[in-house]
């Protein structure tokens, strides 16, 4: 059985009563653990819909999506989003008065987790992003690429099973954003973690090992 199943997802967004628009009109795929897969399209597609859904931010949709043998509908869903899934966004969304660590430690905040290390944790995720000598510098003191990794820390905090990354190195020059590739690569690997990549940039798709490609809502 594959670790992540999607069964003819549909998702449609109602504009008026006589308006509705089908974002997602019966996605089908399924993940392997420990996969490191990309999502391409081109906008309007549905990929943004797809991974709202994936990340548990959105519920209205019909169809299954089934993680481990379970169906997300059944879960908790705070626990889903905080414990399953971590969601890497394309705008960073650090909090400007916080530094590097205490914005990777800001969903430890909110954990009802006991007895971890949360320290050793921290200190393992500053060395696998390379922001050992920046924890203590603010955003504004970053660079993209460096925004970017702590941004990665903070969804590998609470040791997810899977990453969403949302156009990772949208907002990254070419080099930066192989830099970012690497490293979610080399996580991948290291934390035995199952990947899912949205991308406009089929560059960045192809060093994935496997591409699903949507069309209008549907994956070709």
């Amino acid at each position: 059985m594959a670790y992540i199943e999607i069964k003819d997802l549909k998702r449609a967004y109602v504009m008026s009563k006589d308006v509705s628009v089908e974002a997602l009109r019966g996605v089908s795929f399924s993940v392997d653990k420990g996969e490191f897969i990309s999502v391409v399209g081109s906008s309007g597609s549905g990929k943004s819909t797809l991974l709202n859904i994936l990340g548990g931010l959105d519920w209205e949709y019909t169809g299954d999506v089934i993680v481990d043998g379970e169906n997300i509908k059944g879960s908790d869903p705070n626990f889903y989003r905080r414990y399953i899934v971590g969601t890497i966004f394309q705008q960073f969304h650090l909090i400007p008065s916080l530094n590097v660590e205490e914005n990777i430690l800001l969903p430890y905040k909110f954990s009802k987790r006991k007895g971890e290390d949360v320290n050793q944790r921290l200190e393992y995720i500053l060395k696998m992003v390379g922001l050992e000598d920046r924890r203590k510098h603010l955003p504004k003191e970053l660079s993209g690429g460096q925004a970017q990794r702590v941004a990665i820390g903070r969804a590998l905090i609470d040791s997810p099973k899977i990453v969403l990354a949302d156009e990772p190195t949208g907002n990254l020059d070419s080099k930066t954003g192989d830099s970012i590739i690497s490293l979610l690569e080399d996580l991948n690997k290291k934390e035995e973690l199952t990947i899912i990549l949205v991308t406009h940039d089929q560059k960045i798709a192809k060093k994935t090992e496997r591409i699903i490609t949507l069309v209008d809502g549907k994956n070709v």
